[in-house]
């Protein structure tokens, strides 16, 4: 039998790894959790298929981090998740953790399989032992960040995708990728060989200001057409600068029209992105982003007209690639 500790002991952290981390008030979340009521009623097994756990408390940030960011522990998830009327949720390794995963893990074993999936950032020192233990605990893929610290060499990305893919392509995990549009047409003729899923977040990193015509966008709508990646529906405010996202609804649509299977809705919960024009440190506290996910998840409503696309989009799509896998 797999035990809590063995789980958690699954990704070897290096001394020195992680710094101590000040103990943070949940005033500035907490009092934000205020969201528009569901306009619709949310299908039963719906899921927020990326959110964030923060518990530096417990799990110290790593110190090669490029921002400190508050907390916000399992506690408040729990309450995210209410508040919208989801059951189900996707927690997703955020950059400040680097590959300790233990808050991850940790997250995973207090919600339960059941309800908890999760996507895991990793080093090449794991072995196979340590891959199916966290494939027990609820890990379904991992996460390649190209957009935080930017900058990535697109052939040293290539042979780290071909690596990666290989390394975990047993165990029917994806590989999920917060990179821009110019960076997925390069990689697009990558993509199509490697042996696993792609899941691109947040809209692939669009510009909805841009318009349809902007450089990647019709490569990144050939995958999807292909069914080689899933698109994250998540985190409208990093694609659009309108205070209504009325930009990105024709995007939207676009990509609901091309493959409503391969689509995902997301909150992107509790929201890491400070305000334009911020420099960040690892060593200045930076606040959560004050984001109305009931409103987020009522657009997705009102640009899907027909209720079983819904459906796909929040229950039946994650649960192929997440609780199926």
């Amino acid at each position: 039998m797999i035990s809590r500790r063995s789980v958690l002991r699954a990704v070897p952290v290096l001394a020195g790894l992680a710094i101590l981390a000040p103990r943070f008030a949940l005033a500035e979340i907490t009092r934000r959790l205020s969201y528009t009521p569901s306009l619709h009623k949310v299908p039963p097994l719906a899921c927020d298929c990326h959110v964030h756990v923060f518990d530096p408390d417990r799990f110290p940030y790593s110190e090669s981090r490029s921002y400190l960011p508050d907390k916000s522990p399992v506690s408040i998830l729990e309450q995210h998740l209410q508040a919208l009327g989801v059951d189900r949720v996707v927690i997703v390794q955020p950059s400040p953790y680097g590959t300790d995963n233990r808050c991850l893990l940790d997250a995973l074993d207090q919600l339960g399989t059941k309800r908890a999936r999760g996507v895991a950032v990793i080093d090449d020192g794991l072995s196979e032992q340590q891959l199916r233990i966290m494939h027990a605990a609820g890990v379904r893929g991992v996460r390649v960040n190209l957009e935080v610290k930017g900058n990535a060499d697109l052939d040293t990305v290539k042979k780290n995708l071909v690596h990666l893919a290989a390394k975990i392509s047993n165990l029917n995990w994806h590989i999920q990728m917060y990179a821009n549009l110019e960076t997925i047409k390069a990689l697009a003729s990558t993509l199509r060989e490697l042996p696993v899923d792609f899941v691109f977040d947040h809209y692939g990193h669009l510009d909805a200001a841009k318009g349809p015509d902007q450089e990647g966008y019709a490569e990144m709508l050939s995958l999807l057409k292909g069914g080689r990646i899933y698109v994250k529906l998540s985190a409208l405010y990093r694609v659009s600068t309108q205070p209504d996202y009325s930009d990105v609804q024709p995007f939207a649509k676009a990509l609901i029209a091309a493959r409503p299977d391969r689509l995902l809705w997301a909150s992107d919960f509790p929201h890491t992105m400070p305000p334009p024009g911020t420099t960040r440190s690892k060593d200045k506290l930076e606040y959560f982003r004050n984001e109305d996910n009931g409103l987020a998840l009522n657009l997705l409503n009102t640009w899907i007209a027909d209720s079983e696309i819904l459906n796909q989009i929040l229950v039946k799509n994650p649960e192929r690639l997440y609780w199926n896998a």
